[in-house]
């Protein structure tokens, strides 16, 4: 199943709309749960708690040092096993990057981002030269499947962060919504530029739990829609035909909209993928460090001429649970570094100086 945007585009016999997989993607079904690392003994749940006191950068939150049990048992087999991982502590955005934020760093540096660079020819050497146009991949509700194919992307010429949904669209109204469009390359020119980093797969984690170690949820024990409660900005109804909002968006959101985690976070789960720092790799947690994991020194490759992979987490707006559940703090996802589309974004953590 190939993810990859920006190359996909560009074959020609694949330039239509709707031939590549999103990584909204179901979660692989197991029939058997593995246990933990050997030595692991299950983890008392804490409950949530606020960080320890500390002066922290604007718009920003302490994440004290810690351990706590990565993955899952039960998920898909890159979740696998469960194990615990100790961490440094780290400042964390509270939200995830706005149009606004994004906007003051292109008008301080100039920057392109990828989705507005026009391909390398030498990199596509069998591309038409028609095709070689900035693009990017949009979302578009569609009544069904196609022989089990995803059918509800739009390689969109023109669409990049600045014109989310199509080269008629606009920021106008939207500079509290998160930017789009941005693919890994783009997200950490911005964090080296506002002196941070990306998050590390397990510092993005762990910050995600906000204190519930091993829940199912950011959250706690209680499912998105219960009792009329929503805590995330996902997809309702059936996917992909149709989102009926009963969470009071059809579409991405603006941030802060929904209630924070235990340590202050919000929007960790839904509204925007998050790229992360590390490389994916399928089977890292099974052999990882088990302190401050800074994930595997290569990325996999999922096709022949893909690009290695990054780490996404957090799942979009088009999580749902008749589809995509990767809105979980255990949910692993990844895309080529280069790749971009209207469901991911990014924030930064910052080291303690």
């Amino acid at each position: 199943m190939k993810r990859h945007f920006r190359s996909q585009f560009l074959i020609p016999f694949l330039f239509v709309a709707g031939c590549v997989a999103s990584s909204d993607s179901p979660s692989t079904p197991q029939s058997e749960k593995p246990t933990a690392r050997e030595g692991a003994e299950p983890a008392k749940t804490p409950e949530p708690k606020t960080p320890a006191t500390t002066e922290s950068p604007e718009g920003m939150v302490w994440i004290p040092e810690g351990m706590f049990w990565m993955g899952s048992n039960d998920g898909p087999p890159d979740e696998q096993p469960r194990h615990k991982v100790a961490l440094n502590g780290f400042y964390i955005d509270k939200y995830e990057v706005t149009n606004a934020q994004f906007t003051k760093f292109v008008a301080a540096t100039k920057y392109q981002t990828v989705a507005e660079l026009k391909p390398d020819a030498k990199k596509f050497p069998d591309a038409p030269k028609d095709r070689l146009v900035p693009f990017s991949a949009v979302f578009k509700c569609c009544p069904a499947d196609t022989n089990g194919a995803p059918v509800w992307w739009e390689f969109t010429p023109g669409a990049n962060w600045l014109h989310p949904d199509g080269p008629k669209s606009t920021l106008e109204g939207k500079d509290d919504y998160p930017v789009v469009h941005i693919c890994w390359d783009d997200a950490a020119a911005y964090a080296k530029w506002a002196g941070k980093r990306l998050p590390t797969e397990a510092e993005w984690e762990y910050a995600a739990r906000g204190g519930l170690d091993t829940k199912e949820y950011a959250w706690g024990e209680t499912a998105q829609g219960e009792k009329g409660k929503w805590f995330a900005n996902t997809f309702q109804g059936k996917f992909p035909a149709k989102d009926t909002g009963e969470d009071g968006y059809t579409g991405i959101a603006p941030v802060g909209k929904f209630p924070s985690n235990g340590y202050g976070l919000y929007d960790i789960s839904g509204n925007v993928w998050e790229w992360c720092q590390d490389w994916y790799q399928p089977n890292y947690y099974r052999r990882s460090p088990a302190e401050n994991p800074p994930g595997p020194a290569t990325g996999f490759e999922e096709a022949p001429g893909e690009g290695p992979s990054k780490v996404r987490r957090g799942g979009s707006f088009l999580c749902g649970n008749d589809y995509c559940r990767r809105y979980l703090p255990a949910s692993r996802d990844k895309n080529p570094a280069d790749s971009a589309a209207n469901h991911t974004g990014f924030r930064c953590v910052m080291d303690k100086k």
